[in-house]
């Protein structure tokens, strides 16, 4: 088995990797072990030898978290890891994005990724490792494929640049971004960052670029090792020429037409009809089944071939888009907050056929997100979630679950957002989410949106307002069209998806995954200008509606009082068992949620419910204090005195000579358990005993 086992090391970022194959899952198309440090992630790509039917490229990609791999049991009834968690939901999709592009036009074999997680020590990001393990396996393989590509991880601390930081350097980090490309330049981009410039971003990109250049040369390394394996030959569909041209010379100006129709819902009627009336045209008179099928199928095919190029063609020989506007026009924005009484906060933003609303919850700690990852249990505080249903494209589907796209985009929301939330002296548990009702580009970008509209509803006292805005790209190679505010047609149709999200300020999230093998960076730089200038623009139109959270957060809102105690009262809180906390609720209808360092959450939307539970509280945690005077019930009789509970759970002794003036044979002559004293305090030493006084209390009897 030594003598098949191939292995190459590279340093990335400062880490030693390696890449090992031909010993491990030999009956897949490329089998890749990467490993770093104490982790290790087996990545498996199988390609169909039959070309798939679906008239698209079935790429799926996998992501499977082991929690063996971190010496865990998971937890659960079944004590089995369960469905894909969201994390690893985002993981799969960031290697699809990556990999996707470099797959060529036309090769429609059902492909599968698999990445494993096999071992586990957290000091470097596992879905690089396994984004790179991906890359290999379809590299060393002889499935066609330009790569190879890479991934890197990068933070930033006291202005210097991070190649693949741990999640306790990222801790302090300015930004967290996740980038790839191949040796010509990017193919994604993905991350968050505090107000960092689009000059800053620039030069995070160069640089994470850079790094990638051991990465290449080791997948290029292990090629040679296992042989250069032949690409497999392939032949794209298309139909024969002459078919095509004569289909193209019917199809053509019936496609210009509907592409010059600036309504969504009108020119996509407009394609369908001319796409039908173009199939009925070309199949009259056929009556074998095959062959109508076979017809229709080049018809499509050339409709489609013809819109991609017309819309193409038009905006680079015109500047004029789709809609009639030009590569730097936004659409017309409309705003609107408190839409929904009995929400917290709600926003709606409308651009163009895009329109979403949001809508502000705002919990206690009770209502936090519990997560179980290969780094244990975590919780968070903000959530952000998006749906998208059916309707708003104006189609009908299966409802219910949530979606990787939903996942992937909700997050993205997410990440931009966090930048501005407030800190601990905001103590809510915040969800958002995001209902698109329509949508014609960047929903995503929507939702940044409408969540902005929705915390300022809400009064949640963020740092900033958040904007954002989706570019596109059209290019034949030679001519270059950045394009601001993207429809969905120039989605499908461009060759670029760029998200910017931010503040005036700074930039707070970006994303970019693009449809050719790389983008140059004089075009990041050009579309990063003018996601700027459009973004801004944006905000002014937000800004003319509110621009400032509200004084207040909604009636409907629990309040939530915090108070610090010494941490060693929490237990005093807690009591038994949860004995006295419980207790406090039963009395109260409050929600109390307690931090070992003594910070005590208390909320209720009844103030006096509120202030009668923190009432409690401070009586449990109140000390005595020296020259007081507290009126206690005596708790149990000794032979010297007595002890007396003068404040909850904190007793002190009243001795027998300080019970009166007079001395007295017995403490029960003139006290007994039970009663309640008026009793002084005269002093608590360092261990926290307290002495009482009765007497001190009482006239001094005259004779």
């Amino acid at each position: 088995m030594d003598e098949m086992r191939k292995i190459v090391e590279f340093d990335f970022g400062g880490k030693k990797v390696s890449l090992e194959t031909g010993w491990l899952a030999k009956q897949a198309d490329g089998s890749v072990l990467v490993r770093s440090g104490g982790n290790a992630v087996l990545v498996t790509m199988v390609s169909s030898k039959r070309a798939s039917t679906m008239g698209f490229f079935p790429l799926t990609v996998e992501f499977s978290e082991k929690m063996y791999a971190a010496g865990r049991v998971p937890g659960g009834y079944f004590k089995r890891e369960g469905r894909p968690t969201t994390l690893t939901t985002l993981n799969a999709r960031m290697i699809d994005r990556q990999i996707r592009p470099c797959f060529p036009e036309g090769y429609q074999f059902e492909t599968q990724v698999v990445a494993t997680v096999m071992s586990y020590d957290g000091k470097m990001p596992i879905e690089i490792l396994a984004s790179i393990g991906a890359s290999t396996a379809i590299h060393i393989s002889d499935v066609p494929f330009s790569g190879p590509t890479c991934s890197i991880s990068v933070g930033r601390k006291d202005g210097n640049w991070m190649a693949n930081p741990t999640k306790t350097e990222l801790e302090d980090s300015q930004c967290e971004f996740t980038i790839a490309g191949t040796s010509k330049g990017l193919l994604m981009v993905e991350g968050s960052s505090k107000f960092i410039s689009e000059t800053e971003a620039l030069d995070l990109l160069k640089w994470a670029h850079n790094e990638m250049k051991p990465c290449f040369e080791a997948q290029n390394k292990l090629r040679e090792m296992v042989g250069n394996k032949e690409k497999r030959e392939f032949t794209p569909y298309a139909p024969e020429a002459e078919k095509a041209k004569e289909y193209l010379d019917f199809i053509q100006p019936k496609v210009s037409h509907a592409l010059s129709l600036t309504d969504k819902m009108q020119r996509y009627a407009a394609f369908d009809e001319s796409k039908a009336e173009a199939k009925a045209k070309f199949t009259e008179g056929v009556t074998d089944k095959d062959e109508i099928a076979a017809i229709e199928k080049d018809v499509a095919f050339v409709y489609d071939k013809a819109k991609f190029d017309t819309a193409r063609s038009t905006v680079l020989e015109t500047g004029k888009r789709i809609d009639g506007r030009s590569t730097t026009d936004v659409r017309k924005i409309t705003c609107e907050v408190d839409l929904l009484p009995r929400t917290h906060g709600s926003g709606l933003f409308t651009r163009g056929e895009t329109q979403v609303i949001g809508t502000v919850t705002l919990g206690t700690g009770d209502d936090e997100l519990a997560m179980e990852t290969l780094d244990g249990r975590t919780s968070t505080n903000f959530m952000l979630h998006y749906n998208f249903p059916p309707f708003c494209v104006g189609e009908t589907g299966r409802m219910g679950g949530t979606s990787r796209r939903e996942i992937g985009h909700g997050f993205l929301a997410q990440k931009a957002l966090e930048a501005v939330l407030p800190g601990e002296e905001f103590p809510y548990t915040l969800r958002i989410v995001s209902e698109v009702l329509e949508s014609n580009g960047s929903s995503s970008m929507g939702t940044v949106c409408a969540g902005t509209l929705s915390l300022l509803d809400a009064g949640v006292p963020i740092k900033g307002n958040v904007a954002g805005i989706a570019m596109g790209l059209i290019t034949d190679g030679e001519k270059n069209a950045v394009l601001t505010d993207i429809l969905g047609d120039e989605d499908h149709l461009g060759d670029m998806d760029f998200k910017v999200a931010g503040t005036r300020e700074g930039i707070t999230a970006l994303q970019m995954d693009i449809k050719i093998d790389s983008i140059s960076f004089d075009v990041m730089e050009q579309a990063l200008a003018q996601a700027n200038e459009g973004r801004n623009y944006i905000l002014g139109e937000m800004e003319k509606v509110i621009d400032t959270p509200r004084n207040s957060i909604s009636e409907h809102a629990p309040r939530i009082v915090t108070i610090q105690v010494k941490p060693d009262k929490v237990r005093e809180v807690i009591g038994p068992g949860g004995k006295m906390i419980k207790s406090i609720v039963e009395q109260t209808g409050v929600k109390i949620d307690i931090e070992d360092s003594g910070k005590i959450h208390v909320s209720s939307t009844d103030s006096e419910a509120t202030k009668k539970a923190i009432s409690i509280i401070e009586g449990i945690c109140a000390e005595a204090e020296v020259g007081k005077t507290y009126s206690g019930k005596v708790v149990k009789i000794m032979d010297f005195g007595a002890l007396v509970e003068v404040l909850p759970n904190t007793t002190g002794l009243l001795h027998i000579s300080e019970i009166a003036h007079e001395r007295i044979r017995n403490v029960t002559d003139v006290i007994n358990e039970g009663d309640q004293v008026d009793v002084k305090v005269l002093d608590v030493d360092r261990a926290g005993r307290i002495k009482l006084s009765r007497k001190s209390l009482l006239a001094k009897e005259t004779h």
